[in-house]
């Protein structure tokens, strides 16, 4: 009885551990490293989509804001970005998204960073 006892904890053992190492497995076959691959190519592509983006939005509105507005000769932003004065009197720069970015004069520098 001591011998079936003992047999029947040795197999439990075996069927516990050979569960805790059935999570580790690596990938081996060619399409889970194509899928690997693939899913960094799609993510580095996104976000230099997203930065190409942000660069024509950029370039888009600074040309935009020369055409339109008027450029308020020797001052900068804090950030280095010329200043622009639009048709209501107000005071803003472009910034790296295209966005503008309103600012009092109090906000401006008259030097060059």
């Amino acid at each position: 009885m001591k011998n079936v006892i003992k047999m029947g904890l040795l197999a439990a053992a075996l069927m516990v551990a050979g569960e805790g190492y059935a999570q580790t497995k690596k990938d081996t076959t060619l399409g889970q490293k194509i899928d690997k691959t693939a899913t960094k190519v799609g993510n580095a592509t996104a976000k230099a989509a997203k930065k190409v983006g942000h660069k024509t939005s950029e370039l888009a509105s600074k040309g935009a804001a020369a055409v339109s507005d008027k450029r308020y000769e020797g001052h900068w932003a804090l950030t280095g970005e010329l200043v622009y004065v639009d048709e209501h009197g107000k005071y803003f720069y472009v910034d790296k998204k295209g966005h503008r970015v309103f600012i009092t004069k109090a906000q401006m520098r008259t030097t060059k960073p």
